[in-house]
């Protein structure tokens, strides 16, 4: 299923290049300048999209085996990934249930008990409490009542997504509206992760629309890797997830070739995000890899932090190691003092108030589908969160 999507998207890519065009939306859109600093807003954000949606935290292949885990902090709660001995991906927040200790720290690692550092209970891969110190003087308790908070979590496309909200019945299936069948092309359960760094930013929505826009490349990347790069977007959605890649001439070659000929590699190129944080671009270093940023909003409406993840699609060589490293270096400079440099100058120039609006224009059709979701998600209560999945079509 995911090749006929990838073939047809090329061969619409195609069609635009031989008539020198692009799609472009009716007409201009227009996002009040509030919502990027607005506190109220904000917290409707956090609250309504961050804490109720699923989020992508990791890559399958950084859990391969049973016992792997994977303690991250994600919009502001600690979360706990854990493959258990049944091959199963869980996630719990990283909460004691005695007292509220973070359990175990950031990283990666395995483990077959994780052990509380304040007061040493502790916990299996289920999640269930399984040692309490000194029990005898503790006191009554049920144990198989104060296991660590489960949060619903589902593994797709060799990726892990989470919902922060415990209990929450949120269809994840009906939340990726497709897309998942399209990411697992990528084949990403047998990647291998060469570089983590995090990187400050503006406002999450500032950083993010970055992501969704080919019409500043040429300009702001002039010094970098944009000066030969056409401004020129194609977008494809699948419910608020988008792929953007510019018209490529790269994809007419192929026409020669039979369909089933056309190699994988090359259909996925360009940049794929998960609504609301996740962009995955590809790169071609002579090595397949691609960078995974992770937009979380920070502790104030005016910031937020990205993790960028580097992966391969094979165990590297110590030199294909270096290559990619020095990829990642570059990556991380592009974004930060380019990208989020300029982001940052927006987020202190918008608190002023001189300006009540931000515009998308017709050739920046991904900013206004994400500003649309972001709207409809904020209006939304939980009552109607399932169907406004429900309703999402491929487009």
């Amino acid at each position: 299923m995911f090749r006929d999507q990838l073939v047809a998207m090329a061969r619409h890519n195609i069609e635009h290049v031989k008539a020198g065009t692009i799609p472009q939306e009716p007409g201009v859109y227009r996002v009040p300048a509030t919502n990027y600093h607005d506190p109220a807003r904000w917290q409707l954000e956090m609250h309504r999209i961050f804490r109720r949606l699923p989020l992508m935290l990791a890559f399958s292949a950084e859990l391969r085996e049973p016992g792997a885990y994977k303690a991250m902090q994600a919009a502001g709660a600690p979360v706990l990934l854990s493959r258990g001995p049944d091959g199963a991906i869980r996630a719990f927040v990283n909460m004691c249930s005695h007292r509220g200790a973070i359990v175990v720290p950031e990283g990666l690692g395995t483990a077959r008990r994780f052990s509380c550092p304040y007061h040493a209970w502790t916990y299996d891969q289920h999640g269930d409490l399984v040692g309490i110190l000194s029990r005898e003087d503790f006191g009554d308790v049920d144990a198989s009542c104060l296991g660590l908070t489960p949060l619903p979590v589902a593994e797709r496309a060799g990726m892990v997504f989470a919902i922060l909200r415990p209990g929450s019945t949120l269809d994840i299936d009906a939340f990726l509206s497709g897309y998942d069948d399209v990411l697992a092309s990528f084949g990403f359960e047998d990647w291998h992760l060469v570089s983590r760094r995090s990187v400050e930013g503006p406002n999450w929505k500032v950083a993010y629309d970055g992501y969704l826009d080919l019409y500043h490349l040429p300009i702001l990347h002039r010094n970098s890797f944009g000066p030969n790069i056409p401004n020129r977007a194609l977008y494809y959605s699948w419910g608020p997830h988008q792929r953007v890649s510019g018209p490529n001439p790269r994809l007419v070659e192929l026409e020669d070739l039979p369909e089933d000929q056309w190699p994988t590699p090359v259909l996925n190129g360009g940049v794929w995000t998960i609504f609301p944080h996740v962009s995955i671009a590809t790169f071609d270093t002579g090595s397949r890899g691609v960078l995974v940023s992770q937009l979380f909003p920070g502790a104030t409406p005016g910031r937020s932090v990205t993790v960028q993840s580097y992966f391969l699609d094979h165990e590297p060589t110590d030199d294909e190691r270096e290559v990619a490293l020095k990829q990642a270096d570059f990556l991380e400079f592009v974004v930060r003092d380019e990208d989020y440099a300029t982001g940052l100058g927006i987020q202190t120039a918008v608190e002023t108030g001189a300006k009540s609006e931000f515009l998308f224009g017709r050739n920046e059709g991904g900013g206004q589908r994400f500003h649309g979701w972001v709207d409809r998600l904020v209006a939304t209560d939980d009552a109607g969160l399932d169907t406004l999945f429900t309703r999402a079509t491929t487009a």
